[in-house]
């Protein structure tokens, strides 16, 4: 073999790291550039979740159960306004170093917590509410959890 024929299979090789502060930098560069993250979400996501919950609210559900339904066309307008506003508070708490998962938790409990509070409410102002529903809904199984199952289902969905 010849010198010339080693020299340009040597040089061909990345000269090694001069300290171990760049061996860790190169590291952490692989990482990121294979990292992964599920937010912000789509717009296809997002709109998957309204149609979730319009279904949830103006559908026979355990919500609907203990609360009663809400007609199609207040269940579109109400979870428009849920979902924009869960997407905003989960926006404003993201940062740029998460992988999205706790996001999209918050996002989910956000969610949760205002179908709740709005059913809850109209169910509240309704004179003529029966609430003998309430008493067959399973103490395991809350509209809260079933919620954020439905949010975190959908964002699977997407992601796949």
């Amino acid at each position: 073999m010849s010198d010339s024929e080693t020299t340009t299979t040597v040089s061909t090789a990345a000269p090694p790291p001069e300290d171990d502060s760049s061996a860790t930098d190169i590291k952490k560069q692989e990482r990121n550039a294979i990292s992964f993250s599920i937010w912000p979400l789509t717009q296809r996501t997002r709109d998957a979740v309204i149609t979730r919950l319009i279904e949830t609210l103006s559908t026979t559900s355990v919500l609907s159960k203990r609360y009663g339904t809400v007609p199609h066309d207040e269940a579109s307008e109400v979870s428009r306004r849920i979902e924009e506003e869960a997407f905003s508070v989960a926006t404003s708490s993201a940062s740029s170093e998460d992988d999205g998962l706790e996001v999209v938790q918050l996002y989910s409990k956000e969610i949760s917590k205002r179908m709740l509070e709005t059913v809850k409410a109209r169910s509240g102002s309704s004179a003529n509410g029966d609430n003998s529903a309430a008493k067959t809904v399973s103490a395991d199984v809350t509209p809260t959890s079933m919620a954020s199952e439905e949010v975190l289902s959908s964002v699977e969905t997407e992601a796949a």
